[in-house]
């Protein structure tokens, strides 16, 4: 029980040439992966809140502009460089078992994973920008 936090990355297929077939041999209209996966980093949580979500904490899919992951790897970037920046930047947010409030060891930890979950998201030889569209969902 707790915050737990999902970035999915999916790809439509528009072209039956281009379409994968599925292990029962039927043709695949999208696939969808788990390109990234947080536990409790309430910090990020509160930053998808803020900026992708309109200010609506709530447990529904939210899609994300690349520009958007850029800002917040970005901004993850800040903060490491000088965790004075924190309450300014990220600053923690409170909720239901959303972990710690804390800037801590933890509160980095959650920015470096952050960071190399969305450069991974962003490397265009993995996801090339026309073919890939993302989505944020939290649970708790």
């Amino acid at each position: 029980m707790g915050l737990d936090m999902y970035l999915s990355a999916e790809r439509y297929y528009w072209s039956d040439e281009l379409k994968p077939e599925a292990p029962n041999g039927l043709p695949v209209q999208s696939l969808r992966v788990e390109a990234g996966y947080w536990r409790k980093a309430n910090q990020i949580h509160a930053w998808f809140v803020d900026n992708v979500q309109d200010g609506e904490d709530e447990c529904l899919e939210h899609y994300v502009s690349r520009e958007q992951l850029i800002e917040l790897r970005d901004t993850c970037k800040q903060v490491l460089a000088d965790p004075k920046k924190a309450e300014e930047l990220l600053p923690p947010r409170s909720g239901f078992f959303f972990g710690s409030t804390d800037v801590d060891e933890w509160y980095i930890k959650d920015l470096e994973i952050t960071v190399d979950i969305l450069d991974r998201c962003l490397d265009e030889t993995l996801y090339p920008p026309s073919e890939w569209d993302f989505f944020y969902r939290s649970s708790w």
